[in-house]
């Protein structure tokens, strides 16, 4: 099963639960992938992203609140998301999501 598709997703924050769809877009080989992640603080585009079987991992730049790179990565299991979005001194918050549709 393809990892691509819209998840809505919820990342445990310290400012409290975010919100967010984040959309995975795999590219012709399935090794890399596009997409975005938008919630109520804005949308970031992924960056770096990469696909390792059903591993993905990426990059955001965030500018709100504050300007930093913030590193994700998830595992999909069936239409389940697992995993986290690393936020500097921030450290890694958990991030979960469901596949729509």
């Amino acid at each position: 099963m393809s990892v691509g598709g819209t998840y809505d997703c919820v990342t445990k924050t310290p400012m409290g639960e975010q919100k967010s769809t984040f959309t995975v877009v795999p590219s012709d080989d399935g090794t890399t992938f596009t997409g975005s992640n938008a919630g109520t603080l804005g949308s970031m585009e992924v960056k770096d992203g990469k696909i390792d079987g059903n591993t993905l991992t990426w990059k955001m730049d965030m500018t709100v609140p504050m300007p930093m790179t913030l590193e994700g990565t998830a595992t999909i299991d069936g239409d389940q998301l697992t995993g986290s979005v690393n936020a500097g001194a921030f450290g890694a918050m958990p991030m979960t999501g469901q596949r729509q549709g």
